[in-house]
């Protein structure tokens, strides 16, 4: 069962060599200024239980970097403020954003029929490049569904033992596609909302079939490139992750008794260009910033990209690769979360870009994992951040 907290995190909810995306050299920390309710809200998110926070924020006071907790179990060194980290589902807002680059360029309609541009698979012809992005395409989820009445439908292995001794493993994007293929669809296409990462490796197929080129190519030449982020990459089927960086980590059974591991080298493939790309919270704060600010796409996109569609669950406020909700206080924040086994990634935003916070988290994922108290100062952050309190 999907149980641990990376499940809340994969959805994204409020988690060969290396294909490098830039110079891999070491970030420059940022300079400080005191905000003792920032660095008392991320000790918060450390005493629910998880291992280390690094968080960056900038707003009308400037910018803030800070940490808590440890980098490593076992050691005193915190989480390093320039770390790199795996952003899981964060991913999916850079895919979505070429997707609609190359609608903008008139390679693809955002509601044509994905199957007119990946044949190979026999899609349902009632499913556009728009029901994937908004995941209203109604494809199961090749890491395992749960549905309404209870019932659990398994994907491939990402939990447990089974993926612990398999987590070296490459996927290849079109077997992840026809593993979910081979399963029954949600619902017809359009009429629901079901959070599926299938989506997003079509979109990458889509994105590779269109261009001509590979998936980290395109990242590397329409976004890192453009916007000098030196430390962002697409690692492919790498296990590497650069230095500085906090440590992941994974408990689970076997033969009955409990084990931990250091799962932060692993093979992202399984999880592909829904969720495989590393960063630091310095890059994704440009990132995020020149996405809103209308740098990587005209207008009318990026409004499609902000407005959650009719079917979607209304707490969840999904566009095209980009979350609405409301904090506390009432104020908008446009965000994507994410993560994969033992780290965590938070991306939020005000609609102008005026106040942004980048985060990641490390932990120990699997057993015991502490998801509801997670979730609860996940929101107590939001709240400090955008609301001041």
């Amino acid at each position: 069962m999907l149980t641990a907290l990376a499940a809340t995190l994969l959805a994204g909810v409020a988690v060969p060599a290396v294909a490098t995306a830039g110079s891999t050299a070491v970030p420059k920390a940022a300079g400080g200024q005191k905000r003792p309710e920032l660095q008392k809200a991320i000790q918060a998110m450390v005493d629910s239980g998880l291992a280390g926070v690094q968080m960056r924020v900038h707003d009308q006071r400037g910018e803030w970097v800070g940490s808590a907790g440890v980098s490593k179990l076992d050691e005193t060194a915190k989480p390093p403020t320039d770390g790199y980290f795996r952003m899981g589902s964060a991913t999916k807002t850079f895919t979505a954003t070429l997707v609609l680059q190359l609608v903008a360029e008139g390679k693809i309609g955002l509601d044509s029929p994905a199957a007119d541009y990946l044949p190979q698979f026999g899609l349902d012809p009632r499913i556009t490049v728009r029901m994937l992005l908004q995941h209203t395409s109604a494809l199961f989820d090749y890491t395992g569904e749960h549905y309404p009445d209870g019932k659990v439908v398994p994907g491939i292995p990402w939990q447990g033992k089974e993926w612990v001794d398999n987590r070296f493993h490459t996927y290849q994007p079109e077997e992840l596609v026809r593993f979910s293929l081979s399963k029954p669809a949600r619902f017809a296409p359009g009429t629901n909302w079901s959070y599926s990462n299938t989506n997003y490796v079509l979109a990458r197929l889509l994105i590779e079939k269109i261009t001509g080129h590979s998936y980290t190519e395109e990242i590397k030449r329409r976004i890192v490139r453009p916007l000098n982020l030196q430390h962002t990459l697409a690692p492919g089927t790498s296990p590497e992750i650069p230095e500085p960086h906090a440590h992941s980590y994974y408990r689970y059974q076997d033969a009955g008794q409990q084990k931990t591991v250091d799962v932060t080298r692993q093979n992202p493939s399984w999880i592909s260009s829904a969720g495989e790309m590393i960063s630091t919270t310095q890059d994704l704060h440009t990132f995020f910033s020149a996405l809103l600010g209308g740098k990587l796409l005209p207008p009318a996109l990026l409004a499609e990209m902000r407005k959650p569609h009719s079917t979607t669950v209304p707490k969840m406020g999904y566009g095209l690769g980009l979350q609405v909700q409301k904090a506390d206080c009432g104020s908008t924040v446009l965000f994507h979360d994410g993560g994969v086994q033992g780290a965590g990634t938070l991306m939020y935003s005000t609609p102008d870009g005026s106040r942004t916070m980048e985060a990641a988290v490390n932990y120990v994922d699997g057993v015991n994992a502490p998801v509801g108290a997670y979730q609860k100062e996940v929101q107590k952050l939001v709240n400090t951040v955008f609301c001041g309190r």
